[in-house]
């Protein structure tokens, strides 16, 4: 075993310890430093639709499945997991028991954060990086670095009075050694003034704040200063899906949101995400969700 190896997995296995006492029950743990999260799971689970957001994920036991548009991803023990851009995934445990849970932390990434501590490193201080590649969500394997700060970071959830001196300078140390990492060419390009990456975030935020309008791609391709057949390549390279079936994952997992906590019917939701046909929305929900709108809202209350 090489040093470097048996260094990651002293890490992975202190902070596995660490977030074992932060997540003694099974569900999902907010802590209490702002955006810092834990998921704990005893048994493989269902496909779960959710907005992934800019942030870091670090599986430290188990095995997960992430979707995005067609491409699946694989993410073991160890992995880091980037998201710069809000999308719409659907993701499930497919390893994890008992004995051995799946265990895995969030942190949230401020934007903010990430452009002043662009602004203050040197260029010569990072890596180059070619401006072709567009994907806004990697996995790769955690160096020690980066888990090693996360670990201070988690660790200082035992020191409640330190919290406000100190972890934001530790979340900028991992945004530093994040942009300093292979993933590190995924954050710059987002905040990179005229970038792809850039416009596109920018699209998506609106679709996020507008997405019950009806959109013509012409529209969007001009917010975004592009040609409508550039804009419709540029942003399926950024988020894996086309503009339209991003919208559409958007309006049917805010029409889920409001029948599930707010007792809609379907009818009624599907109106207020923008749907003009019942019929249209009860098909596309299905072939999203796997079942009916009531079937799948039934199921879910069950399940709570």
């Amino acid at each position: 075993m090489s040093a470097s190896f048996a260094q990651r997995s002293k890490n992975i296995d202190q902070l596995i310890q660490k977030v074992s006492d932060f997540a003694e029950v099974e569900g999902e743990h907010e802590s209490i430093i702002s955006g810092l999260s834990f998921n704990s799971r005893i048994s493989p689970t269902e496909s779960t639709h959710c907005i992934y957001s800019l942030g870091l994920g670090l599986v430290l036991q188990g095995q997960k499945e992430v979707t995005i548009g067609d491409k699946v991803y694989q993410c073991h023990e160890g992995h880091s997991m980037l998201t710069t851009i809000d999308l719409p995934v659907t993701s499930h445990v497919v390893e994890a028991s008992l004995k051995k849970p799946f265990l895995a932390l969030l942190l949230l990434l401020d934007l903010k954060m990430v452009n002043e501590v662009i602004a203050d490193l040197s260029v010569k201080e990072l890596p180059t990086y070619s401006d072709d590649t567009h994907e806004s969500f990697t996995v790769e394997l955690a160096d020690i670095p980066l888990t090693d700060t996360v670990f201070r970071l988690v660790k200082l959830i035992d020191e409640p009075i330190m919290i406000p001196h100190l972890a934001d300078l530790i979340k900028k140390e991992i945004v530093i050694r994040l942009l300093n990492s292979s993933q590190g060419v995924y954050l710059r390009q987002l905040v990179k003034s005229g970038s792809v990456k850039q416009k596109i975030h920018q699209i998506v935020s609106w679709l996020k704040n507008n997405f019950a309008q009806p959109i013509r791609m012409d529209d969007l391709a001009e917010k975004a200063f592009m040609s409508p057949s550039t804009f419709r390549q540029h942003f399926r390279e950024v988020t894996g899906m086309s503009p339209l079936q991003y919208q559409k994952q958007l309006r049917l997992q805010e029409a889920r949101h409001l029948m599930l906590n707010q007792n809609l019917d379907a009818g009624r939701a599907a109106s207020l995400v923008g749907y003009e046909s019942a019929s249209q929305f009860s098909r596309e929900y299905s072939r999203l969700f796997g079942e009916s709108p009531q079937r799948d809202i039934q199921r879910m209350k069950q399940n709570t």
